[in-house]
């Protein structure tokens, strides 16, 4: 970041990997961050040059590359980065350096989510107008009836809203697939509630281009080319003033996503 360069406060630590930008708002609104020794108002503009620390300890830039991880999250785990909670994700993962989950997934729910030093990354990720596909296996307390695809992949009043259609399918008795583009609480859980369902299990196993393809309760790195594809999809966004990889025309990256995508085989399990 060149010393001239004025961002806004919350932005800033979150470029430098310090949190997201929303939790950065929560540690500005608690008092918690000051620059240059006085405490700020929220939308405060800072440099490279200003002194800003976080519970009185400075805040500097990373000098090592960012760290962007896919996690097979068990059961029971939070998705917190508070150490209040013992179960809480950083500490299960105990990586060596300081990271945070990318949007959440319920403590009785497993799968995947991602992980990452980058904080501003979070925020292009999350925005709900960028669609991001994620997709879940989930099993149900009752046998599945067309009737019960229909009406979830075709919107369910739930908080306030309805949800956006999405694609359902079938693949057993008491099992469905379902792919999301939006993260409302407890998004499926509630829809099937609606519906008189309950979920027995709700496993997530892909989040735009990136499969769940490790053990419960390990994580690996993203490739080059999984982060290429997600700079790509969510060029609209821009994580940075300028992009940290190279980019292509999006309907290229759209064509890399789908060819990410889980095949199917058609078959359905009774």
């Amino acid at each position: 970041m060149e010393n001239t360069e004025v961002k806004r406060l919350n932005k800033y630590l979150s470029e430098v990997g310090y949190c997201s930008r929303r939790e950065a708002d929560k540690l500005i609104d608690q008092g918690r961050v000051t620059v240059n020794g006085e405490v700020p108002e929220m939308g405060t503009k800072v440099t490279q040059n200003d002194i800003i620390k976080v519970d009185g300890k400075p805040v500097t830039e990373p000098k090592e590359d960012h760290v962007y991880l896919a996690f097979n999250k068990p059961i029971g785990i939070v998705c917190t980065t508070s150490s209040k909670e013992k179960n809480n994700i950083v500490d299960y993962i105990n990586y060596p350096k300081r990271i945070f989950p990318i949007g959440r997934l319920d403590k009785p729910s497993e799968g995947l989510i991602l992980l990452t030093s980058d904080g501003d990354i979070v925020n292009k990720i999350l925005r709900a107008r960028n669609n991001h596909e994620k997709e879940y296996v989930v099993t149900v307390d009752k046998p599945i009836n067309p009737d019960f695809i229909d009406k979830m992949g075709n919107g369910i009043p739930i908080l306030d809203t309805v949800t956006r259609k999405c694609e359902v399918e079938k693949i057993s008795t008491f099992d469905f697939r379902i792919v999301l583009t939006q993260g409302l609480n407890r998004q499926i859980r509630r829809m099937c509630e609606y519906l008189g369902y309950n979920v027995v299990k709700l496993k997530r196993i892909r989040i735009m281009n990136i499969l769940l393809d490790i053990p419960v309760g390990k994580y690996r790195n993203l490739t080059e080319k999984e982060l290429l594809i997600i700079n790509q999809s969510t060029g609209q966004s821009s994580k940075t003033e300028e992009a940290s990889l190279p980019t292509t025309p999006k309907k290229n990256a759209q064509k890399q996503f789908k060819s990410n995508r889980p095949k199917r085989t058609g078959k359905k399990r009774n």
